[in-house]
């Protein structure tokens, strides 16, 4: 029989080397109501965090990379999300956080546009379909986490924020068999869901940021394991 860890995944004996992804964390401020982000509920078939609220999000694609848009990231944020990778993988994980977010939720971010890239790429364009050309310069890098070793699915995730300003176009309706039940959630009540544990880590971090403000300097936090404990450093 297989064990069961804390967060209700399956541990499997092998280490699994960690695939890139990205998640995005959307934030939405209404006038004199409490801020709230996007979250979803993963379906009771997925074998990685079922039934958990989680943020829009998922491992990078190919085309993600090869893509080419007119906006650039932050040189803060793309700085801080290159370490150890190149910049053209940290445009492409931006990218990846904004075609899951579409993919999940039905939410396109950028702008409306007459001049559309080319794409091979069925999920790219299937975005294009709606003429919105995606824009990574409104996406703070928030965090980065790596799922615990000896899962049945390891990511590297780098987390990024947006403000709901970011928001071109939202689907009526979706057809997506990972997340159900997207929704706007105040921090509050997101806190009461079936979250994995990072995600309430990354919680109190959205939380800080709102408080803060906008700040440049602030360090993102890393969260990883090492030999086997879990630990947090800062980028």
């Amino acid at each position: 029989m297989s064990a069961i860890d804390t967060d209700g995944d399956k541990i499997v004996p092998n280490v699994l080397r960690p695939k890139d992804a990205a998640t995005l964390v959307l934030v939405r401020h209404e006038p004199r109501q409490e801020p709230r982000v996007l979250m979803g509920k993963r379906h009771e078939r997925m074998v990685f965090q079922p039934n958990k609220y989680v943020f829009p999000g998922g491992r990078l694609d190919p085309a993600d990379q090869r893509l080419v848009v007119p906006t650039e990231l932050k040189p803060h944020v793309l700085a801080k999300i290159s370490i150890g990778i190149s910049p053209a993988r940290a445009r492409g994980l931006a990218l990846a956080a904004i075609r899951e977010t579409f993919e999940e939720a039905g939410i396109l971010v950028g702008e409306p546009s007459d001049v559309i890239p080319r794409t091979k790429a069925d999920a790219w364009r299937r975005f294009f379909a709606h003429r919105i050309l995606p824009r990574i310069d409104g996406l703070e890098f928030i965090a980065r986490a790596i799922t615990p070793p000896n899962r049945t699915r390891r990511f590297d995730a780098r987390l990024f924020m947006a403000d709901a300003t970011v928001i071109a176009h939202t689907l009526a309706a979706i057809d997506n068999e990972e997340l159900l039940e997207p929704c706007w959630l105040t921090l509050a009540e997101a806190r009461s869901l079936d979250l994995p544990s990072v995600t309430r880590r990354v919680l109190d971090e959205v939380e800080a940021r709102l408080m803060d403000g906008p700040d440049a300097a602030r360090p993102v936090p890393f969260f990883r394991f090492v030999r086997g404990q879990p630990g947090m450093v800062h980028l």
